[in-house]
């Protein structure tokens, strides 16, 4: 590897080729490590930030605040309907600002509505719109994920991309999880001491200090915003305007892939913000909070291992018969629901649910694992005459990131409509039995497109 690579943290890399063998063992490796340890912690802040309202909604009755159920569901959905919307303008902005810059700036920006979150569940007369609002600022951290996925994709050759791009989402996917395991029990404590503010007591006379939920992340926002911006990188060949990144929408496969998206992560993030008002309506006599947390942890557990067993195999096949076990895990939630005929089992629910979410975060993995494997085949079809040059390797990354960031957008809007949908005239039963139908839409698609012999493009 030649002596004029620059690597030190915190610059500008101005030749960035990890196709190349020699100069990804000579240091590019590395780099790339390094980059996705910080993008990672700063990803799973993103992530609580953006889901806190699904534990904060389930005491909101408790300390005071006459939300109804639907007000409630909305808080839940709010976040998920800005987050995926940010998405659509975070999976351009890497390859126009760079990824070192913006994920710092994005990360930072977390504070606005941890902080104000923080001081607005001090005051019962807070009114339901100003929570509204800072429920739409959560969506920052579901922003956050299209920029830092695309930004991680540029730094892999495509042979690690399905590994890293699944560390990088499911260990980020975590911050869901790590808040609804968090959030409870730092509510309980004074852990900030005058400076936190005094406690909320509710009816039972029990205290709690809700605005922990925001204010715990504060420190944490601070640290990972300044290791972004003295230690990770911004690379030169990566750099796109909006125009030159706006061909994937002429891309067929783009819209495919969003659709096959949006079935995984879609139903991930969905159901995590759902999944403690679900407990809580379906089996009352259960803490929701106990368990609520338990699902998006073993989605984003899953997911790097989703990504990993795709790179060894096939994403396509992989992603095909993911969708199955799904839709098979539906039909067993929907079974140990308690109804009129049928008083249900939490325990069956409880399991079911679990394969559900293992499937959403293994399908997570390997639908990501797909795309630049998708759009290399593509463009070497399109340009077999630059097949091995350097020009047609930067071209492959450029449009494969802005596709894993336009595509985790369009799924993000899962977090929107699952929860709407069980807060909906749908009901469970009803929201569940869409979920079946979509679902099996997929698996068609993923078969005649990817995975079938003769495949228009097999991966």
């Amino acid at each position: 590897m030649g002596k004029n690579y620059n690597f030190k943290g915190g610059t500008l890399i101005t030749d960035w080729r990890p196709e190349v063998e020699a100069f990804w063992q000579g240091g590019g490796k590395k780099v790339a490590t390094r980059n996705l340890w910080i993008s990672i912690p700063s990803l799973l802040l993103a992530f609580a930030v953006w889901m806190v309202w699904s534990a904060v909604i389930v005491r909101l009755p408790e300390i005071g605040f006459a939300f109804d159920g639907g007000q409630l569901f909305w808080l839940a959905a709010l976040p998920g309907l800005s987050g995926a919307t940010l998405r659509i303008f975070y999976s351009f902005m890497v390859p126009i600002f760079g990824g070192r810059r913006w994920t710092a700036i994005s990360t930072l920006s977390l504070l606005i509505p941890a902080l104000w979150m923080g001081f607005a569940v001090q005051n019962p007369e807070t009114p339901f719109m100003t929570f509204a609002i800072i429920a739409l600022l959560c969506g920052f951290g579901g922003g956050n994920f299209a920029s830092s996925m695309s930004n991680i994709s540029f730094f892999y050759p495509k042979a690690e991309q399905g590994t890293a791009l699944g560390l990088n989402a499911g260990l980020g996917n975590l911050g869901v999880s790590v808040m609804q395991f968090v959030v409870p029990m730092i509510i309980l404590v004074g852990a900030f001491g005058s400076l936190g503010g005094d406690p909320q007591v509710s009816d039972s006379g029990r205290l709690f200090y809700l605005q922990n939920a925001g204010f715990i992340w504060v420190p944490f926002i601070l640290l990972f915003s300044a290791l972004a911006w003295f230690r990770m990188n911004d690379i030169a060949t990566a750099k796109a305007s909006f125009k030159d990144q706006a061909i994937i929408f002429k891309r067929k496969h783009n819209w495919i892939m969003c659709i096959l998206y949006m079935a995984t992560f879609g139903s991930f993030i969905g159901f995590s913000a759902a999944f403690p008002m679900l407990i809580k309506n379906s089996f009352p006599a259960i803490d929701a909070l106990k368990f609520a947390f338990l699902g998006p942890l073993v989605g984003a557990l899953f997911r790097p291992l989703g990504g990993w067993i795709s790179d060894k195999t096939s994403g396509a096949k992989v992603t095909f018969w993911n969708y199955i076990v799904m839709v098979l895990a539906v039909l067993a939630v929907m079974y140990f629901l308690p109804s009129e005929t049928h008083e249900g089992s939490f325990v069956g629910y409880f399991i079911s649910f679990m394969v559900l979410f293992i499937t959403t975060g293994i399908g997570n993995g390997s639908t990501f694992t797909m795309i630049p494997v998708i759009f290399r085949t593509f463009h070497e079809r399109l340009e077999p005459e630059k097949i091995g040059q350097e020009e047609l390797f930067v071209e492959i990354r450029k449009e494969s990131a802005a596709v894993v960031g336009f595509t985790s957008a369009v799924a993000a809007y899962g977090a929107f409509f699952v929860p709407k949908m069980f807060g909906s005239g749908l009901g469970i039963d009803g929201t569940f039995i869409a979920l079946v139908i979509f679902y099996i839409l997929c698996i068609v698609l993923t078969w005649w497109y990817y995975s079938r012999p003769h495949a228009e493009i097999p991966c």
